[in-house]
Formats: structure tokens, sequence, C-alpha cells
């Protein structure tokens, strides 16, 4: 397998069309790569901005062969696409990041332990393997927890949140209910956190490291709904959340993109959440606020070019647009509204169907402090919920 850069006219093939997938084929397209995107989902955004598309099933050989063929280094656009199958293409082109750092981020038990084993600070956590070892582990823990499927689920799905006893047998039923063989659960403590944090860090085939500013988010049901950037935390917070995360991306070995997702609790401390490894919701900022944005970043990590620069040109803040919040954005008093708010910018995803909890696109809001773009995005939720 050859590492040497990859310059314009290659092929990059990216596992997953998403908005994600979409928004890497078009900083890979403006770059004058080709991309080749394969996603089992026709509708999947990505598959009308690629080269070349593969609407087919990753478990498909014929597909894997035909890409393989194709491409000439390999991303992903989330974490949950089969680690087996990148390993399979990283016999004969780069994959980045590797299919070892994927089965450590896969499993959250697997990714927590990695971590607590690297002496990073984590959430207390336990592992339970059947349902009725739940209510031990919350007892163990004590007071209010998360739980979780090990694999898969994301925005806030394949989670219960479990704050008094009582609660425990409905949610041993719910397990009980969808265990496949070998189903694992993780259950965390709740962290009395005073703020949720994230931040971005991209690292090169070299080493090379370079980390955005720190960004401030606000969940509702599990989803990401605001970021703000520069998050409101003092300087020695944020320089202390900035080695946390460079530091927990070298200990993995990554080459690409990956955001780490933190809690700044009550009491002052950085506990690490999850690790994601790739672009992420949080940093989509940078499309409009930063010289190279995240995506632009993964395409250089990926063909072995040197790192762009991580300079922030504003300060901005983000609001997702989420299943019906469509209709709202895209209505006629809606749509001119936001357009002619000072600093907007609207990114929609086109996915055909609005359902609940989907995210449809986002909006960014840039001024010239964080608390003025906050405001804005502010106003913009309100909007959105009447």
């Amino acid at each position: 397998m050859n590492d040497a850069p990859l310059y314009p006219g290659a092929t990059l093939g990216v596992l997953g069309g998403g908005q994600l997938g979409a928004m890497f084929a078009a900083a890979a397209l403006r770059l004058g790569y080709r991309v080749a995107v394969w996603d089992p989902d026709p509708d999947a955004p990505a598959h009308r901005l690629a080269s070349v598309s593969f609407p087919t099933a990753f478990a498909d050989s014929a597909t894997a062969h035909a890409f393989s063929q194709l491409v000439n280094a390999v991303t992903l656009e989330w974490e949950n696409v089969p680690a087996a199958l990148c390993e399979q293409l990283a016999g004969i082109h780069p994959v980045r990041p590797s299919a070892a750092i994927l089965r450590v981020i896969q499993d959250r038990i697997e990714q927590k332990q990695f971590l607590q084993a690297q002496g990073f600070p984590v959430p207390s956590f336990r592992m339970v393997q059947r349902p009725h070892q739940l209510a031990s582990a919350v007892a163990e823990l004590g007071g209010a927890v998360i739980c979780k499927t090990a694999t898969s689920g994301y925005d806030g799905k394949g989670q219960w949140t479990i704050r008094h006893s009582s609660e425990v047998a409905g949610v041993e039923q719910a397990l009980a209910s969808m265990v496949p063989r070998g189903a694992r659960w993780i259950v965390e403590a709740m962290v009395d956190f005073a703020r949720e944090l994230s931040v971005l860090v991209v690292r090169g085939q070299d080493g090379d490291q370079r980390v955005y500013p720190v960004v401030e988010n606000r969940h509702e049901g599990g989803i990401l709904r605001l970021s703000v950037v520069p998050a409101r935390i003092s300087a020695v917070v944020a320089e202390q959340a900035s080695d946390l995360a460079m530091r927990a991306v070298r200990a993995l070995d990554g080459i690409g993109v990956f955001c780490v997702e933190l809690f700044h609790t009550q009491s002052g401390t950085l506990l690490i959440n999850e690790i994601a490894p790739r672009p992420h919701n949080s940093g989509h900022y940078t499309l409009d606020a930063c010289s190279v944005s995240q995506f632009e970043q993964q395409v250089r990590a990926l063909c072995g070019l040197p790192l762009g620069e991580v300079r922030l040109l504003s300060p901005a803040a983000m609001v997702n647009v989420i299943g019906q919040d469509l209709e709202a954005v895209t209505s006629r008093e809606g749509c001119f509204d936001l357009l002619a708010t000072p600093g907007a910018v609207l990114h929609l995803y086109g996915k055909r169907v609005a359902r609940p909890g989907r995210k449809m696109g986002h909006v960014t809001f840039l001024a010239d402090e964080s608390e003025q773009a906050a405001t804005r995005a502010s106003r913009f939720e309100k909007i959105l919920r009447v």
C-alpha cells in the first residue's frame, strides 16, 4: 500500500452518504478530487454530489471489489460503518481513520476502558451484559444514571435515563425486548455538568496536530441543538480542554478529524464523554467561520497533505434544523426573516423526509462577539418553537 500524498485528480472514497459525507464530497470536489460515495440509502445526500455512486449494502462483495478498484484512499462519515470492511479496504488503500480505531470507538465500553487505561478522566461507568444486571450497576454507581447500548445508537437513540430505582424495572424490560446475541450496555453516572464542550482535533499522517477553538454545546433530547464558539469559558479551561483532546487523539494514534466531547463539571473538572473519529455536528460552524473547514481538513489528512490553519474568522453560533423545524425555515415568511438576519447562513441537507429527530439542516449565525451570535441563535430557536 502506497502512503505517498494524493494530489487533485485522485479519487477519494467515503463510506456513508449523509450530510457529513456530502460536506466532505463538496470540500474534495472544490479541491479538484473525484469522490466515490458508498451508502446503502439511494436517497443519501452525498450521492447527489458523487463522481461515482454506490447505493448498495456494505456487505455487498461486488461493490467492495468495484469500490476498492476505483478509489485511491478511503474515509468515513460516521463511526458505525463495518470495521471489517475498513480492514478489507486497508489492505489495498489508506483508510483514515483506521479500522483499529473504529473497533475502539464503535463500542462505548471499549472506548471508556481504553480512555480509562490511558489515564484520561471519564464518568464512572459499569458494563451490563444481561438485563438483570442493570439494578446492581445502578446501585453501585448511586444517583441518576444513563444506560446506553454499547454499540450503535446516536442522537439519543438507544439510551435510557434512570433517576429513581423505581425506573429500573421498566428499563430492564426494554433491554430484554431488544436482546440480540452478545448485546451489552454501558451504565454511566449522570454528570452534574456546568456545560458541555467539544474540541475538534485534526491529526496528520506525520503526527502534526491542529486544534480548533473550544465549542460550547447544548443538547435537547440527546440531539445537539445549539453550538457557540468560542465557548464562554476561561482561557485556562479552554487550554485544559484543548490539551486533553489533543492527548486523547494522540493516544489513539488517529489520522484525520476527531471530535472530543467533554463535560465541564460544576466543580471545574473536565471529563471525556465520547470521541467521534470524524467531522462533527458541533464543527459545522467551520464552514462559514474558519479559513479552513473541518471537511477540508478531512480531505487534507486523508490525502497526506499539509493540514490547514484553524483560524476563527468570526465568533459564531449554530442551530440545528431538526424534523418539522424544516417547515418554519422553508415557509415564505420564515425563510425571508431568516435570510434577512445579519450573519445568518442557511444550510439545508436535501433530505426528502422530515422525520422527528432527524437533522434536516443547520443555520450558522456570525457576529462580532460570541454573545451576539448566541443571541441571534436564541431568537431563531424561539421562532422554531412557535
